[in-house]
């Protein structure tokens, strides 16, 4: 009589847990994004993939009403570089119209790309030499901010992992709080992205 109830519990449980994740991009549309207003035909959809290919773009979350805001969250990204290319998932950042993003933290995406710098790297804080993937094949690269704690996963295996201090001096380049944006580096990189999801964190 009592395994009824518990099992209705569990999937009530698997449920709820999925119904967390938050899918901002599935390969339709790019509904509650906002591109920057220089080179946008650098952020577009192809073939169902976001594809970060062009002169510098970066293309803001902003949500269903452009207030879009994370501090603590898990984040799933799958994406494929191409040879040469360089991208990169911003967080705690904002919108902004051209330039660079000032606010905010930078996950690179990069595994052949002449900047040493490679995907998983918080860039120019806690840099990683080896990418832990190749060129031309999917990969799924994990975020997870808690606190003051940064972790990134590559294909399930940890790969870097960063806690800011009390005495870390950048004043906009640190964890605080704000919304992701993607970046398409130059004419030369080609990066596609088949997926993007986020869970919020307590």
């Amino acid at each position: 009589m009592r395994i009824v109830p518990i099992l209705l519990v569990s999937v009530f449980v698997s449920i709820a847990s999925a119904a967390e994740w938050q899918i901002l991009f599935d390969g339709s549309s790019l509904d509650g994004w906002k591109a920057a207003e220089e080179n946008p035909e650098s952020v577009r959809i192809e073939d169902s993939l976001l594809v970060l290919n062009g002169n510098r773009c970066h293309l803001f979350w902003m949500g269903e009403d452009g207030k879009a805001s994370f501090r603590n969250f898990e984040a799933e990204v799958v994406f494929q570089t191409s040879e040469n290319a360089n991208a990169g998932l911003f967080f705690h950042t904002e919108w902004q119209a051209k330039g660079w993003p000032g606010k905010g933290l930078e996950c690179q995406m990069n595994a052949t790309h002449s900047d040493w710098r490679k995907t998983g790297s918080i860039y120019a804080i806690k840099d990683m030499k080896e990418p832990g993937h190749e060129d031309g094949k999917w990969v799924t690269m994990k975020l997870r901010v808690e606190g003051d704690a940064v972790k990134v996963w590559i294909d399930g295996k940890l790969h870097n992992e960063w806690t800011q201090t009390a005495d870390h001096t950048l004043k906009k380049k640190r964890i605080e709080s704000g919304t992701f944006a993607f970046q398409a580096h130059d004419p030369e990189s080609v990066v596609k992205v088949k997926s993007f999801r986020v869970k919020a964190l307590p």
